[in-house]
């Protein structure tokens, strides 16, 4: 089963990176500078992790991100995603056969959820969908074997892959209460103990961020009411569900389908009859939970809409997030083989994944990916400005020369020019950059300086015009539904 996935996990990086779609996140790429910036960079470190973003997937880019080669071309980003997600079909394939005690409902738990496109581009891609995948699914073969076992280890394993979910994304905090609630119920004997340890080991990642939080800011709760937070960016503006249970469910259960696929939620569905018949009621529930953490989160204005194609206002916004119940559906659509007599087994196996694959087979344009669709059409107008940036650089930038910019997006400039990172000046460089925007006429060195307009960049520049230090717009970027880029050089 490994090789099977890493054979696909293979061809399908190989796929994305030939034709230029590694990065088209716009998240994707901010994931990969974020790592680069702690490695490379004016003021290198533990502090350039940054704030809001969880850290795990981070942390996981470092080894490679240090290789020019792999930063440029974004691989940096996709090797640990690629593991993650070998991982994540390994122990779902674990999983299942530890449940169903058969090996081809195995086979099609792993198949129904590595074949699906959607899994395919964001394991090739530096996001957190696949590493959260890998935790998720971490917590549950552990889980399931302390059932069976009631052994020591299964319980540190839980805790460590609950943990490695709390800093990958927000909805692991949530797996927390209920997967202590589960040892303090399925331990046979120390039960107190049991949970204890759990929560122990699980926990370190929540008290982890509250304390990185209050270090780097001053406020514990910084990613959850601070000014990078999704709250803060989303403001007081309305968007679907919000404050409606129903519409909430609707965006959500639809953004599901469209990264499943038209047929295995129906799949799913019946699956999940089998399994609830099978007892298997904790892997439903834990599976289950993420997406309700979703639905419950877009109702009570959590910062996260969800905007699709086939409902108002028909963008795309977060449509990822329908990938959370993926492993869900897999699991359960492998139901329906365990209780096939035991002859039949494989091919209603068979039959099943063609039943899952065949819609995706009919269907084969990238289009019809919503997560990769998503990251195309959000990301044209900085593609198209990153590309005019860099080729203007690109001939007259001197390499060693020094740029004040903007981090975020307009990394994405540097790194398609190979300029390192510490050649760049930005306000994540910290009280060495508030001290160039501020008395530019004793800090303020850099022979260029690239901004959007309104930004830290621009304000320097004015400023250095008033005591006589003149910058010359050299060329002004207008791309349509983007910021404005400028370009100026002393």
């Amino acid at each position: 089963m490994l090789a099977a996935l890493a054979l696909l996990s293979a061809a399908a990086i190989t796929v994305f990176y030939f034709n230029g779609w590694l990065l088209y996140y716009g998240d994707a790429e901010a994931h990969l500078n974020i790592a680069r910036r702690m490695v490379d960079s004016r003021t290198p470190g533990y502090d350039q992790v940054g704030t809001v973003w969880l850290p795990l997937l981070h942390w996981l880019i470092l080894p490679f991100v240090g290789v020019d080669a792999l930063w440029m071309n974004g691989l940096a980003g996709a090797i640990p995603s690629a593991i993650a997600f070998l991982l994540a079909g390994t122990l779902l394939y674990a999983t299942a056969y530890r449940l169903f005690d058969c090996t081809s409902a195995a086979v099609a738990a792993a198949a129904l959820f590595a074949l699906n496109p959607n899994v395919l581009y964001l394991q090739s891609i530096p996001m957190t969908e696949s590493i959260f995948s890998a935790c998720l699914l971490a917590l549950l073969y552990f889980t399931v074997r302390f059932r069976d076992t009631q052994g020591w280890g299964a319980v540190t394993g839980a805790g460590v892959a609950a943990c490695a979910a709390t800093l990958t994304r927000y909805e692991g905090w949530v797996l927390l209460p209920f997967a202590a609630v589960y040892f303090a119920i399925a331990a046979r004997r120390n039960r107190m103990r049991v949970a204890m340890l759990f929560g122990l080991l699980a926990g370190l990642g929540p008290l982890f961020t509250l304390g990185h939080h209050w270090w780097l800011t001053g406020d514990a709760l910084a990613f959850y009411r601070g000014p990078y937070s999704p709250r803060a960016i989303q403001g007081n503006a309305a968007y679907p569900g919000k404050n409606d249970w129903r519409e909430a469910f609707l965006y959500y259960r639809t953004a599901a389908q469209l990264c499943a696929g038209s047929s295995l939620p129906l799949i799913a569905l019946a699956g999940a009859v089998v399994a609830l018949f099978r007892r298997a009621f904790w892997p439903l529930l834990l599976l289950a939970l993420p997406g309700m953490f979703y639905i419950w989160s877009m109702r009570f204005s959590g910062g996260t809409p969800i905007f699709l194609p086939t409902l108002p206002p028909f963008s795309y916004y977060n449509s990822r997030y329908g990938m959370a119940v993926l492993p869900l559906f897999a699991l359960a659509g492998a139901a329906i083989v365990s209780v096939a007599p035991r002859p039949l087994r494989a091919t209603l196996a068979t039959l099943t994944i063609l039943a899952a694959v065949i819609p995706w087979i009919a269907h084969p344009a990238p289009a019809n990916w919503i997560t990769w669709e998503e990251s195309r059409v959000n990301s044209v107008a900085r593609r198209e400005w990153t590309r005019q940036t860099a080729d203007y650089l690109r001939p007259r930038y001197v390499r060693g020369s020094g740029i004040l910019t903007g981090f975020g997006d307009l990394t994405g400039v540097y790194r398609t020019l190979g300029i390192p990172l510490r050649e760049t000046f930005t306000p994540d460089n910290g009280l060495p950059f508030d001290a160039a925007v501020s008395r530019p006429e004793l800090f303020l060195h850099e022979p260029w300086v690239v901004g959007m307009g309104g930004a830290a960049a621009q304000t320097a520049v004015n400023r250095a015009a008033r005591l006589g230090i003149v910058y010359s717009l050299e060329k002004t970027i207008i791309v349509k539904n983007a910021p404005v880029i400028e370009i100026y050089r002393r």
